[in-house]
């Protein structure tokens, strides 16, 4: 059978939208469990959210049995547990210590489950926040609900909101619901999901969210194609429009040329924030003078109006914007520094001031490491924060950085003092781009080291519930900084510089910036686990080295020498961990002239070669490294078959351990292989 539920209302938020169809989906699936909705389909719009499914006809009746208290229990654990299954004590038998209620569910058809799950689950809806209207119903709603189509294989599923007292506005279910609020008001009966996409789209409403996206971006990208032009992508934007307009209809407005000399993101910021306008560009790439946007209302004069009005708008949007813009620029970027003193930052870490002091600190020692000049990166660190204090910042906090590299070059900053103070929040995503410059990645890393040891310090670390700092996010723009410009940064070094008169631990924030990279490493299918065994040998704070010595290493382990030499150093590891409990450590030099094993006698052999292979690991020659450490493996693998660790001879015994814990120690040197898996 197929339910379909249709919740009308005046119009939802559209970033609401998704998130209400998604809640109303959970408290079906769970209201109605027993009938088994499946097959889901969600639809979500500004005036409407509903829900497809398959379900069963109905339930079978059933026969269960519920064990109560012991006879003789008190009065009232009885009463309580025939309060709980609301039974009469008739009802019981004794079976024997206890009493045993019989439970009768009966046969409920679909339509009685559905009726008796939909008043309640409508009142306990979780809307972020929600609105009382007129009249006296404490029922609530994101806006006002004005219909509930309930159908069930067509027929409506007969239930109201009324509660009491309360007349829950006089909603009840029906088989109605209302096109387009200007092309098509009124109602109009449906007999199930598919009928009411149908009717929507007869009546200028298009259901489905996707489509309607599609749509809106299809639609913009023809109109701009006209022009020679292209619709500069926004998905957030789109999703957004999309939750606005019911029925899409797309057209271009022009930008008066006057405006074309602002900066191409305070145009972009203005219309998206403002307007919901995309942006567009030319062939070249460059700003062009028109926006695109989605009305709801296929006009009878092709729009030219709605344009008309629109570019009115914007007009006004794009001289609020030139204002700040040359008002800004009165001040230079360098004379508004000192406001940031009175700019808290966080209660506990001071003031914004106090933060641009230690940012410059720590750019200055980065800058050396990463090939930066040392001045132009205090420079920048001293610039970056202060178009904080800006109109146009604080009119649009997406621009911060974009407006200080914009106003440090009308003051005739050095140009990479421009671009670390564009791009020194980079990367604010997955997506986003790197910083290259080597300016630019001594502000950026220390804006994010810094970020990092100041809340570490405070005691404010991310938990696995929750991290309003963006801590993580900061971890991972120093890990891909780094990765992706293969730059040469002793971290704990680094965060010990970071960390002074902060407190905090620098070895728990490298920690935490490793896992994040173990966490990255995983996402990439790489081997996570490698990283880990050689951070833990090595505690090398090198990302880069660690990086290479991991993937050698991995390469390695990829092979068949490497995949046994792996299971062969983890059965010595466990030898010597069962054989330390008993008589301690088995440290002190291996006697070469008592090994009288054939087989140990190789392998005390193939072990002269690793002051060989630690002496290629310093050098940074990984893979050379690892290949000698390939050598071990048969010598190994004969030792483990032929030769007797824990021999009857005590002196025997003690020299051919003291012969694994110089293996584990040489290998110990280049990985934890106990932290490996094996496949």
């Amino acid at each position: 059978m197929e339910l379909f539920v249709e919740l009308f209302s005046e119009e939802i938020p559209a970033r609401l939208q998704l998130r209400g169809a998604e809640e109303l989906g959970r408290l079906m699936a769970e209201a109605l469990r027993p009938i088994a909705p499946a097959e889901a389909r969600l639809f979500w719009g500004p005036r409407r959210i509903a829900l497809a499914a398959r379900v069963q006809a109905g339930t079978q009746a059933s026969r269960t049995e519920e064990r109560g208290p012991r006879v003789g229990a008190p009065e009232q654990a009885l009463a309580g547990f025939l309060r709980k299954h609301g039974a009469a004590r008739e009802a019981l038998r004794q079976e024997g210590d206890f009493w045993v209620l019989e439970k009768i569910t009966p046969e409920l058809s679909a339509a009685t489950l559905v009726a008796a799950a939909m008043p309640g689950l409508l009142r306990r809806f979780a809307w972020p926040k929600s609105m009382r209207w007129g009249g006296t119903s404490a029922f609530t709603w994101i806006r006002p609900l004005r219909r509930i189509l309930c159908l069930l294989d067509g027929q409506v599923v007969p239930f109201n909101l009324a509660a009491g007292d309360d007349d829950g506005h006089g909603l009840a279910a029906s088989d109605l619901t209302e096109g387009h609020r200007l092309h098509a008001p009124g109602a109009v009966a449906v007999t199930g999901a598919a009928d009411w996409v149908a009717a929507l789209r007869a009546r200028h409403v298009v259901a489905d969210a996707t489509e309607r996206a599609a749509l809106v971006r299809d639609g913009l990208a023809a109109r701009a194609a006209e022009q020679g032009l292209r619709v500069v992508e926004d998905a957030g934007l789109l999703d957004e429009v999309a939750g606005l307009v019911e029925w899409p209809v797309p057209l271009l407005g022009r930008i008066d040329d006057g405006f074309m000399t602002l900066p191409a993101e305070v145009m972009q910021v203005s219309m998206r924030v403002n307007q919901r306008y995309f942006a567009t560009r030319s062939a070249d790439g460059a700003p062009a003078p028109w926006f695109a946007f989605a009305a709801n209302v296929a006009a009878p004069d092709g729009g030219a109006a709605i344009v008309a009005g629109n570019e009115r708008v914007l007009r006004a949007r794009f001289s609020d914007a030139r204002h700040f813009f040359d008002l800004d620029r009165r001040t230079r970027l360098a004379d508004r520094v000192g406001a940031l003193d009175g700019m808290v930052f966080h209660a506990e870490l001071g003031t914004q001031g106090a933060r641009v002091q230690r940012i410059m600190r720590l750019a200055e020692a980065i800058a050396p490491l990463v090939g930066a000049d040392a001045g132009l990166a205090a420079r920048a660190a001293l610039l970056c924060k202060a178009d904080l204090t800006t109109g146009m910042v604080g009119e649009f906090p997406e621009l911060q950085g974009v407006m200080g590299a914009y106003y440090a070059a009308h003051d005739g900053e050095d140009g990479s003092v421009c671009a670390a103070i564009r791009e020194h929040y980079a990367p604010k995503g997955a997506g986003d781009a790197v910083p290259a410059d080597p300016v630019s990645c001594a502000v950026a890393l220390a804006d994010k080291l810094d970020q990092l040891v100041s809340f570490f310090g405070i005691g404010q670390k991310p938990t696995g519930s929750g991290d309003p700092f963006a801590l993580r996010r900061a971890a991972l723009g120093v890990i891909r900084i780094i990765r992706e410009n293969g730059l040469r940064v002793p971290l704990l070094r680094v965060l010990a510089v970071a960390g002074q008169g902060l407190g905090g631990d620098a070895a728990e924030v490298a920690a935490f910036v490793f896992e994040r990279l173990r966490v990255q490493l995983r996402g990439e299918g790489a081997r996570h686990d490698v990283l880990a065994a050689v951070f833990a040998s090595a505690a090398d704070d090198d990302l880069v080295r660690v990086l290479a010595r991991s993937e050698a290493l991995a390469a390695l382990l990829g092979t068949e020498d490497g995949s046994n030499l792996l299971a062969a150093t983890k059965r010595a590891a466990n030898i010597l961990r069962i054989e330390e409990k008993r008589d301690g450590p088995h440290e002190g030099e291996v006697d070469a002239g008592s090994l009288i094993a054939v087989e140990e006698q190789a392998l005390f052999a193939a072990l002269q070669s690793g002051p060989k292979a630690m002496a290629l690991l310093a050098a940074e020659q990984f893979a050379a490294a690892t290949a000698i450490l390939a050598q071990l493996r048969v010598p190994l693998d004969a030792f483990f078959e032929k030769v007797t660790v824990n021999a009857e001879d005590p002196q025997l015994r003690l020299n051919r351990l003291r012969l694994l814990n110089s293996l584990r120690a040489l290998l110990y040197q280049v990985a934890d292989f106990s932290q490996i898996e094996t496949n």
